[in-house]
């Protein structure tokens, strides 16, 4: 449909179920969508519903296998994956006593069964509305993924889309339920979910960027020097978004030319490669007075002021012509929807609705929404921004798992305020922790308050410090291309971006000390560090479980043997993420969000592996059709031979010209090297690197081949995690008499048990050792027995 309300509608005859998967009563239709779901409907009034609604576009599905079998008063229909038991013309809704007295889906083959209202204890909860104000536990929302291998969503009060493209109210009531029956494999259902409510969103290549937000009252002067800085401090930057003070109190939708140039702010952001957001409010109120009142009151009518909700499309298409339009002509590329109304969320979604469609419609290019989750096929609107959350521990330590709990529901995209968002105690070591499970996620965004006291600018701190934070946004910077494709692969395959440990590991979602760890793309797993460290240690110590085969420390290769717990320490510039042997890390050299012409590929043996770099213009639509350049990198393993082979494909007109590569093998000693484009030798230089093997490969067109050939005995070095090398470096860096050292360094790595070394490491008192230090290695006795 080309309007902006049927934007997710190809056709309207598609949102009609096929025929032949139809099942129909005087009060009930079932519709067989696919044999793992099924559409059930009741109507009292014996209508049905057609349209598409803001949630379901798509119910046109393939012809499913069935048979039926009826009696007088029951039915029972069989599919390849479920059976359902109805007494027909009944509502689906049982007694409390037998709640599946009257509709019941049984899996096939279990003993599992489905009916409304039920209890789905085995449900893993997804994203909830918003984080503001998060203190204690988080009861989170039922999604898609549950043990029992069904789950349900319920479509009975969304809004529907009629022949013009408008959001409108059903016109009588029904039951709408879409039951998903998929036993262990939740692929199969977001498959089906994919294709009933939209494709996931790709969004814009700089979205994957550092994102600045500081609800400040920003004038020109205030943006340009931020900019400035993080410029001079060498940090990349590729979004500035504004808060809810970029305007006047007059003119509420428009820039308040008298603190903002925007065309002055633009250039600068332009000319620098930072895209421009602004934060908007559906909810806002335009008083008499302004010329926006009175441009406005000729289409939306007059009044003391002039308001959007409640929405009706007269004023989504005005909002969208008047406020986005001027705004989009601004130079404006991201917004940021802050309407915080938990009973309302059907506006927030059809708002995001209209923000997204009329951008891209406007643009031709993708947009970049920020929001509440409204949990309306959030999957294709845009980004999920949990609200204003406590600066403090508490809400770091749930967010892994709830980023990770939005793959529950087809969700990939979801950011929270990096710092903490206000009120708290500002801490380095907190912040650190915040910006490293950033890099880490789908979005980084910087964002805080208005105030002075807070600190989110990376020079407001001391110069060590500083260092760490730049080399983790540095870090954020160069796995865009990793990131990116990824987020391809997303949209393309339905794979979300970051998936919890217990999809692998179902037994880690009832041990909460793992319940955090997850998956980062295809090739990584990040255990986040969400609790302060030990402040006689200076470390945080922490027990990580690592999956089954072998898995490399991405910042210092060490090698880690699988299906393996592990105690370990962590100083603030040190983060446990890993990749499994045989990745392929694809990263960017350069201090910008584009296509790179520096590009470092990080190899890890141990396993042949294949990685495909997807690239393309970064903002258009065109990926829609299959236009992008997609290379390819092989890694062959052998003990003594190591081989790289990049192939590229694709349209590599969208990528730079020339490349420079700097190949990584990790864990790898010295070896002779070869680089040839399959024909002829290409020039190379090849040094180590702490313990890596770099060659670095200059001037190569990006539409050559090239082959990497690393030849040697024992190629791989042996850096495996050794926990007594961690112990070692805690002993080095306490302030404890050299001696002494030598003392407690024989009993702890003696032949000892872990008990007598206890009692000798308590004896090491009479030499002067301070008590606090006898507890804190008695405290690492125990740690150390627990592996």
């Amino acid at each position: 449909m080309n309007t902006i309300g049927g934007y997710f509608v190809n056709d309207m005859k598609n949102a009609v179920a096929n025929k032949d998967n139809v099942i129909q009563g005087k009060k009930y239709r079932f519709s067989l969508l696919t044999d793992r779901l099924v559409r059930l409907e009741y109507s009292s009034s014996g209508k049905f519903e057609d349209r598409p609604t803001n949630r379901v576009v798509y119910r046109n599905f393939k012809k499913v296998e069935h048979t039926i079998t009826k009696s007088e008063t029951l039915m029972q229909v069989i599919t390849p994956n479920f059976t359902i038991n109805y007494d027909m013309e009944k509502n689906f809704v049982g007694s409390k006593v037998t709640p599946g007295s009257t509709l019941k889906i049984t899996v096939n083959n279990t003993d599992h069964s489905w009916y409304y209202n039920h209890p789905d204890a085995k449900n893993m909860g997804t994203v909830t509305y918003s984080l503001d104000d998060f203190k204690g536990r988080v009861k989170f929302d039922k999604g898609l993924y549950s043990m029992d291998g069904f789950a349900y969503i319920d479509d009975s009060n969304s809004y529907v889309i009629d022949s013009s493209g408008n959001f409108v109210k059903r016109d009588f009531e029904e039951m709408d339920l879409y039951v998903f029956i998929y036993q262990k494999d939740l692929g199969y259902c977001l498959k089906d979910y994919y294709q009933l409510c939209g494709s996931p969103l790709m969004l814009p290549r700089y979205a994957f960027g550092n994102c600045w937000y500081k609800d400040a009252k920003y004038t020109t002067k205030d943006i340009i020097s931020v900019l400035d800085k993080f410029r001079e401090n060498e940090i990349p930057l590729s979004t500035f978004l504004l808060g809810n003070k970029w305007h006047s109190d007059k003119e509420p939708i428009i820039f308040d030319n008298s603190l903002i140039d925007v065309q002055s702010v633009y250039s600068n952001l332009n000319s620098n490669g930072v895209k421009l957001g602004v934060t908007i409010e559906p909810d806002v109120k335009i008083p008499n007075g302004g010329a926006c009142y009175q441009s406005l009151s000729k289409v939306l009518g007059t009044g003391n002021s002039i308001g959007f909700i409640p929405l009706d499309s007269n004023k989504l298409n005005t909002y969208s012509s008047y406020v986005m339009g001027n705004l989009i002509n601004s130079g404006v590329d991201v917004f940021n929807v802050d309407y915080n109304n938990v009973k309302d969320k059907s506006s927030l979604s059809i708002f995001n609705h209209y923000c997204s469609a009329f951008y891209t419609l406007r643009t031709n290019r993708r947009s970049f929404i920020l929001s509440r989750n409204h949990n309306i096929a959030m999957h294709r609107l845009g980004v999920i921004y949990t609200g204003r959350t406590l600066v403090d521990w508490n809400t770091l330590s749930i967010l892994p798992r709830y980023y990770s709990s939005a793959s529950n529901m087809g969700i990939s995209y979801i950011c929270s305020a990096t710092g903490g968002f206000y009120k708290g105690i500002e801490d380095f070591e907190l912040y650190i922790r915040y910006i490293q499970l950033g890099v880490f996620s789908p979005l980084l965004i910087l964002a805080s308050d208005d105030g002075k006291y807070y600190r989110r600018e990376p020079w407001r701190f001391s110069e060590s410090q500083k260092e760490i934070i730049k080399k983790y946004l540095v870090l954020r910077n160069k796995l865009i291309p990793y990131i990116y494709s990824e987020s391809y692969s997303y949209f393309k395959n339905g794979s979300p971006l970051i998936q919890p440990l217990y999809y692998m590991y179902p037994k880690i979602y009832d041990e909460p000390m793992y319940a955090n760890q997850y998956l980062f793309g295809s090739q990584m797993l990040i255990c986040p560090i969400t609790k302060k460290k030990n402040a006689i240690m200076n470390r945080v110590v922490q027990r990580i479980f690592i999956p089954e085969g072998i898995w490399y420390e991405l910042d210092s290769g060490k090698k880690y043997l699988g299906n393996k717990y592990y105690m370990s320490f962590y100083k603030d510039d040190d983060y446990p993420a890993f990749c499994r042997e045989g990745s392929i890390i694809v990263m960017s050299r350069d201090k910008n969000t584009n296509n790179p012409i520096n590009l470092e590929i990080d190899v890890f043996p141990g396993k042949n592996g294949e990685y495909n770099l997807y690239e393309d213009d970064g903002i258009s639509n065109n990926y829609l059709s299959n236009t992008g350049a997609i290379t390819n990198y092989k890694f062959n393993y052998d003990k003594s031979k190591y081989e790289l082979i990049i192939t590229p494909g694709g349209r590599q007109g969208l990528v730079p010209d020339i490349r420079n590569y700097r190949i990584k093998f990790r864990n790898t000693n010295g070896a002779s090297i070869s680089v040839t484009d399959g024909a002829n030798n290409i020039a190379a230089t090849a040094f180590l690197e702490k313990n890596d093997l770099v060659i670095d490969v200059n001037g190569v067109s990006s539409g050559t081949s090239i082959v990497v050939t690393v030849s040697g005995d024992n190629l791989e070095n042996s850096t495996l995690k050794v926990i007594n090398d961690d112990i070692r470096g805690i002993l080095e860096d306490l302030e404890i008499e050299t001696l002494v050292k030598a003392d407690i360094d024989e009993v702890l790595f003696s032949d000892l048990p872990i008990k007598k070394k206890r009692i000798q490491i308590r004896k090491l008192k009479k030499k002067g050792l301070e008590p606090k230090f006898i507890k804190m290695f008695l405290k690492l006795l125990e740690y150390i027995g627990t592996v």
